[in-house]
């Protein structure tokens, strides 16, 4: 989808973390966008935010993780602005813990907000984007479902779906003229769970920002990428080697502390609401 202009995205998880970013992004290339998340007031100033950039933009409040919620969301969508060209399924939880101290409702719910939204609304909005020869949808997947790591494990569970969903779909979507992309980011500085802990990622790790990551969005859109990792430093060579060995890849993440890293969270989590 070379051109841009004058196109319609739906961005889940807009109030937000690195969603407003990638409404920016969006925006600076001509897109209107319908923002969605479960909290209206941030929402509505970010819609404003992107009207005054000189796309049209409205806010709609609404959990993805409800089915009946999913299906209103696409039609309050199309009637305030249009069909949707661009999906970009945006939204998602996570909450470092060991396994067993997570209840089995917040289990059901990360799982349902992380993978059984996005891909039920790429169902509902895949018709009409087959019928009219256009469109693409970008699952905002993560590196942690390219490697689990512990205390993160659904988590994990929910981006490798993500992952293998994007690569099966986008071969039966070929020569449609409609697509799918998803970005995977490792750590991100100033947006997102560690950064509202105040936290930094381990030097091995690397840090990226969320204008990297919408950059990378606004590139799979108009290349038409697969997948992108966002991620600075040696994860590529890191990713390799888990394909090639992964307990070679569990070795290096423990010995350089990643894994101690989550490990010290999900401690300093404990007793607290997730």
């Amino acid at each position: 989808m070379k051109n841009l202009q004058g196109k319609t995205a739906l961005l889940t998880g807009a109030s937000r973390g690195i969603g407003p970013c990638i409404g920016r992004a969006l925006a600076e290339h001509g897109v209107n966008l319908v923002l969605t998340a479960r909290g209206a007031d941030a929402l509505e100033a970010n819609a404003r935010e992107l009207e005054s950039m000189g796309v049209r933009a409205a806010a709609i409040a609404a959990d993805i993780a409800e089915t009946a919620a999913r299906e209103q969301l696409l039609e309050q969508a199309r009637a305030a602005i249009g069909p949707i060209d661009i999906l970009i399924n945006n939204a998602g939880m996570e909450w470092l813990s060991r396994y067993t101290s997570l209840s089995t409702e917040y289990i059901e719910t990360m799982i349902r907000t992380n993978l059984v939204g996005p891909l039920i609304l790429s169902r509902l909005v895949l018709p009409q984007m087959l019928e009219r020869g256009t469109g693409h949808i970008v699952m905002m997947s993560s590196l942690g479902g390219k490697k689990g790591s512990p205390y993160s494990a659904t988590y994990g569970a929910t981006k490798a779906a993500l992952n293998e969903w994007t690569a099966g779909i986008r071969e039966e979507l070929r020569e449609t003229g409609v697509s799918a992309s998803v970005i995977c980011p490792g750590f991100i500085s100033g947006a997102g769970m560690f950064a509202a802990y105040g936290k930094r990622a381990p030097w091995i790790a690397g840090e990226s920002t969320p204008e990297q990551v919408a950059a990378a969005v606004i590139r799979a859109i108009r290349d038409d990428v697969g997948e992108i990792i966002v991620n600075p430093g040696p994860m590529w060579l890191m990713m390799v080697t888990n394909a090639i060995s992964p307990a070679a890849m569990t070795w290096v993440f423990r010995t350089f502390g990643i894994y101690d890293f989550y490990r010290r969270q999900a401690e300093a989590n404990q007793g607290l609401k997730a």
